[in-house]
């Protein structure tokens, strides 16, 4: 088995890749949700990249050529499209939930965060607005981003990691971004703190949902897609929730093949085909959708206390998009 040259994804799971026995979204399917997602405020993300990469601008060469990689890096943007249909939920069109896309956007992308970075005018801006709340909020983001990082670190390499500790590491390292992204928009004035708790709820569940959609890709996404090879997570020693739940089901030979590749950080006495074989055996990644796509759902559930709108559309599909994502 060691000797074959191609890894396949897992097949027959609803996120399989088009080149799966299992249904598949297609590219145009695709496209079309992250359209629905994003059209209405594709003028505003506009506005954020431009802050965006104004703040990652510097006299240092270092920091320079690091802003434009994060920069160029692009991405969906889905927390700053978030923040942004989440102001327009609520009535908001201004300049100021630009600044606050921007900010949150630059905590998930930049590790160069320094002076130059931070937009001191916009935030005495705030201060001076008594929106001490939003400052709070988005350094509670960073604070449990960094220890969920730090949860993560501690237990790299682990095979004994708990279904518990996954989600209180993802809970800290994604959702809370999620939510204070889909939740800011709730402290602008005139506040809205019911509305902000929906709101938070519906980015917490999202984040989570974008996460573990994060897991499945490791498995199932083609390299040509991710930008990695298949099972990175893996090789890198982090344990993932499609292996966490299947280590305790196994028996003790097939726990070691897993065991191995977190012990060598490498394929070297164990092939990735034997790993994505063991999990398709166990049904793990069908039990990992299943959550993803109940989390999506509990997201929507959220928005039904706001009235219709483009808006609240909008964020209905975000759900749908994470949930179809190829990378």
């Amino acid at each position: 088995m060691r000797n074959k040259k191609r890894t396949d994804p897992v097949p027959n799971h609803p996120l399989a890749d088009s080149g799966s026995s299992g249904p598949a979204v297609t590219a145009g399917a695709r496209s079309a949700l992250a359209s629905r997602f994003i059209d209405l405020v594709a003028d505003k993300l506009i506005a954020t990249e431009a802050v965006f990469r104004h703040h990652l601008s510097s006299d240092v060469p270092f920091i320079e050529k690091a802003g434009r990689y994060l920069a160029e890096g692009g991405g969906k943007r889905v927390r700053p499209a978030l923040l942004l249909l989440a102001a327009r939920l609520l009535g908001h069109d201004g300049e100021e939930e630009v600044t606050y896309a921007a900010v949150v956007e630059l905590i998930h992308t930049a590790t160069l965060i320094h002076d130059d970075v931070i937009d001191h005018a916009a935030l005495r801006r705030a201060l001076a607005h008594g929106q001490v709340e939003i400052i709070q909020r988005l350094c509670g983001a960073t604070l449990k981003m960094t220890e969920g990082e730090l949860l993560a670190f501690q237990r790299l390499g682990a095979a004994d990691l708990s279904v518990e500790e996954y989600f209180e590491i993802i809970d800290r390292k994604t959702a809370h971004l999620f939510a204070a992204a889909a939740s800011i928009p709730s402290l602008i004035p005139p506040q809205r703190p019911e509305a902000g708790q929906v709101l938070s709820r519906y980015g917490r569940s999202l984040g989570i949902c974008f996460q573990l959609v994060d897991d499945l890709l490791d498995f199932t996404a083609r390299e040509s897609d991710l930008g990695k090879p298949v099972l990175s997570d893996l090789k890198e020693g982090k344990l993932t929730l499609p292996l966490i739940l299947l280590l305790p089901r196994v028996q003790a030979a097939q726990r070691r093949l897993v065991e191995r590749v977190l012990e060598d950080r490498s394929f070297t006495r164990v092939s990735p085909q034997e790993i994505l074989d063991l999990v398709a055996a166990e049904g793990t990644i069908e039990e990992v959708t299943a959550m993803a796509e109940e989390y999506a759902a509990e997201a929507k559930r959220e928005l039904e206390v706001f009235p219709p709108s483009g808006a609240r559309e909008a964020l209905e599909f975000a759900p749908d998009f994470v949930l179809h994502r190829r990378s």
